[in-house]
C-alpha cells in the first residue's frame, strides 16, 4: 500500500510526539490524550465531531480527549503531540477548543514538532507534569500504584491533582497513564516485538485490552499499526519533513 504520492505509509513515536503519514479510511469514532494536527498533502481533511458536524479544512487541529472520527483521505500527515511539551502549549493558546481549522498549520513539518516536543510545557504547572513524568517512567522505575501516592509525591492532594489535570489537561491522569502504556507498546512493537508481546510491554493486560485502547484512544489497531513501526525503525526511512534518519 503506498500514499497518494507514491510514498509508502510511515508511523513512529518520538519525544513528545508521533506522526503519521499516508492513507486514512474511515475511522471509528475515537479521542486520545494528544493534540491531533491533521494535514491533508493534497486537498482537504474532514472529521466529524461528537454531534456528527463535518469539519473540513487543509489542515485541522483536534484538542486532547475531543471526539472526532477522521473521514477516508487518499494521503494524510497527522501528529500526535502530547500535551505536556512546548509544542502543545501553541496548540492550546491558538486551538484549544473543540475541533478548530489551522491555516497557520498546513505548512508544517516534523522538524517544526521535533524541537518543542523535546522541551517541557511553560503553561503547565510543574507539579502536574512532574506526576506525568513519573507516571511514564522518567522519574522513578516504577510509576506509584495509587493516585493517593502520586499526589504526595509531588506535594499535592490527591483533589488538587485531579482538578489541575481536569483544568489544564481537559483529562483525568487515568487517560494518561492509557497513553503511556500505548507508547511503550508502540515502542515495543518498534523494537519487532509482536503485538502479543508488546501489549505486557505496555503494560496492558492481553493483546486484547491493548487493541481495545488502541482502537479507542487512536482508530487503530496493532495489525495496522506494527509493520509501520518497524518501517520507521529501519536505516534510511523517510520521515514527515522528507528528511531520511541519520
Amino acid at each position: 500500500m503506498t500514499s497518494g504520492d507514491g510514498t509508502a505509509p510511515y508511523f513512529a513515536v518520538h519525544e513528545g510526539y508521533a506522526l503519521y503519514r499516508g492513507p486514512v479510511s474511515d475511522s471509528v469514532a475515537h479521542r486520545h490524550a494528544a493534540f491531533q494536527v491533521a494535514i491533508a498533502v493534497e486537498g482537504e481533511v474532514s472529521m466529524l465531531d461528537a454531534g456528527r458536524t463535518r469539519h473540513r479544512a487543509a489542515a485541522l487541529v483536534v484538542p486532547p480527549m475531543v471526539w472526532h472520527r477522521i473521514l477516508a483521505v487518499e494521503n494524510l500527515l497527522t501528529f500526535f503531540v502530547e500535551p505536556h511539551c512546548a509544542f502543545a502549549d501553541r496548540l492550546r493558546a491558538r486551538h484549544g477548543a473543540g475541533i478548530t481549522a489551522a491555516a497557520d498549520l498546513r505548512g508544517l513539518r516534523e522538524q517544526d514538532v521535533r524541537g518543542g516536543g523535546a522541551h517541557p510545557s511553560g503553561d503547565l504547572d510543574p507539579r502536574l507534569q512532574a506526576a506525568m513524568r513519573t507516571l511514564s517512567g522518567q522519574n522513578a522505575p516504577r510509576a506509584p500504584g495509587s493516585m493517593p501516592a502520586l499526589a504526595a509525591e509531588v506535594g499535592l492532594s490527591p483533589q488538587r491533582l485531579r482538578a489541575l489535570a481536569r483544568l489544564q489537561l481537559g483529562m483525568p491522569l487515568s487517560r494518561w497513564r492509557i497513553w503511556v502504556r500505548l507508547r511503550r507498546a508502540a515502542e515495543a512493537m518498534r523494537a519487532g516485538q509482536s503485538p502479543a508481546d508488546a501489549a505486557i510491554a505496555g503494560g496492558f493486560a492481553d493483546q486484547a485490552h491493548f487493541t481495545r485502547r488502541l482502537r479507542e484512544m487512536m482508530g487503530l489497531t496493532p495489525a495496522a499499526v506494527a509493520p509501520l513501526l518497524r518501517r520507521s525503525a529501519a536505516p534510511g526511512d523517510v520521515h514527515g519533513d522528507g528528511a531520511r534518519d541519520r
